[in-house]
């Protein structure tokens, strides 16, 4: 991807009973569909007992691949609240598996449908989401009589430091959005009164958590 995005911050897996049936959701990040068609075979070969595995997910720069399954569940009941939740929270490159255990009390297209966004929904909230930013790395090269308002300054403006290194002086990596590097590296320049040396790094994706609002949650 050329373009900053949100993801979830780990493969993870999230256990949901609804009226006596058991909803395991399993969510990882998934690159290509040859990775989401593995990690639904895992997951499926995992729970071979179970009475569904229903999925969803979204691949691609501009989410151009997006594929769900009901898996045996009444159509439109699973697979689409699986990706609409997926979709809502601006996920990419995600796969959401719900495995489904039967519980003996039929829930109804209405209560299927909430039961798999929610079970989504909670699965998405436990494991985190974090949004992947394109940042420049710049090091900076400063004695150690400057560290120290150095760190404090990028403290305070919260930029992130990748590494620091301690030889005959400091040098500090930090990770910059690609809007904000000239600016940046002006005002540390003019903090330090150009007591310092800059190297400019290469271009990576970094990623910062980001808050979940539960609204994304189906209600009765």
């Amino acid at each position: 991807m050329e373009t900053d995005y949100l993801t979830i911050q780990a493969t993870g897996q999230h256990d949901l009973e609804i009226k006596k049936s058991r909803f395991i959701t399993d969510i990882a990040r998934v690159a290509t569909e040859d990775e989401a068609k593995a990690f639904l075979a895992t997951v499926s070969a995992r729970e071979p007992k179970a009475n569904h595995h229903c999925w969803a997910y979204v691949l691609g720069e501009h989410d151009e691949i997006q594929r769900e399954s009901d898996n045996g569940e009444p159509s439109g009941t699973a697979g689409v609240p699986i990706l609409t939740v997926l979709q809502r929270n601006q996920l990419h490159n995600v796969i959401a598996v719900v495995t489904r255990y039967f519980g003996g009390i039929k829930l109804g297209a209405g209560g299927l449908i909430r039961a798999y966004s929610n079970a989504t929904s909670t699965a998405i909230e436990a494991v985190g989401v974090v949004k992947r930013v394109r940042q420049r790395a710049l090091t900076l090269a400063v004695d150690y009589a400057n560290y120290d308002r150095l760190n404090h300054y990028l403290t305070e403006e919260k930029i992130t430091t990748l590494d620091t290194a301690y030889t005959d002086a400091v040098a500090v990596t930090i990770a910059v959005d690609l809007d904000k590097v000239d600016a940046t590296q002006q005002a540390i320049t003019d903090l330090l009164s150009n007591r310092l040396t800059v190297t400019v790094g290469d271009i990576d994706y970094h990623e910062v958590p980001v808050e979940i609002h539960a609204s994304s949650r189906e209600t009765d």
